[in-house]
């Protein structure tokens, strides 16, 4: 699943990189070419894992010299033993998968913190496309036509914080992001920045204690 826009307009990456600890162990889900990898490791010096369901995406990842397996989020998330990693990355990846319910669980048994973003199908312009024009919207955070967008699981903040509740998962923080200005810190409740945002971050944690041998972290060995 690989990222759209370039690194260069990737608001998220940068929040990333702002939210992730130097050293910690990672893995991108959707990893597409590898960029959001090389990133953490050049500028966090993280020990990043990815998986990727494109060949064409696995092949640079490995050309940059980061480890990467073919796999697929629907199916694949549930070979990690729990607690494999630190923080599990779902960037711009969460619309595009069969099961979000199930990858957004599966992400906070193999890490202890997860960090998603998506665009938000509930920013004003989405609404106003539709209410105007009819049509699905065509936006920066949504450039793809309907017809050959990967997107198949739209949602909006408040869509995604019901979910987070019905899961039991704690939002730590969260993020609205557009393209070509800082992240912006929000209270994800808010009706007005389901409005307002056009993407957004959230880093997500369990609310319940993890259960006996689950807290202490496992290597995985998918990647040797």
């Amino acid at each position: 699943m690989a990222h759209l826009l370039p690194p260069s307009q990737r608001e998220d990456f940068r929040e990333i990189l702002r939210l992730v600890r130097p050293g910690a162990r990672v893995l991108d889900v959707g990893c597409g070419t590898g960029e959001l990898l090389q990133m953490l490791r050049d500028e966090k010096g993280v020990d990043g894992r990815g998986i990727e369901i494109s060949a064409e995406g696995v092949s640079a990842c490995l050309a940059r010299g980061l480890p990467v397996m073919q796999g697929d989020a629907d199916r694949d998330l549930a070979e990690f033993p729990p607690r494999s990693f630190d923080y599990a990355v779902l960037s711009q990846t969460l619309q595009a998968v069969r099961a979000p319910k199930q990858v957004l669980s599966n992400l906070l048994q193999l890490a202890e913190r997860a960090i998603v973003s998506f665009p938000n199908f509930g920013h004003w312009r989405v609404r106003l496309m539709l209410l105007a024009r009819g049509r699905m919207p065509d936006t920066k955070a949504l450039p793809v036509q309907w017809y050959e967008t990967s997107n198949i699981h739209l949602c909006t903040l408040k869509d995604f914080t019901v979910l987070c509740d019905e899961l039991d998962l704690r939002i730590e923080a969260a993020a609205a992001l557009s393209a070509g200005q800082p992240a912006r810190s929000i209270d994800c409740h808010s009706p007005i920045e389901n409005w307002r945002a056009e993407s957004a971050l959230f880093l997500l944690s369990r609310k319940a204690a993890p259960g006996p041998g689950a807290t202490s972290a496992q290597k995985s060995d998918l990647f040797d």
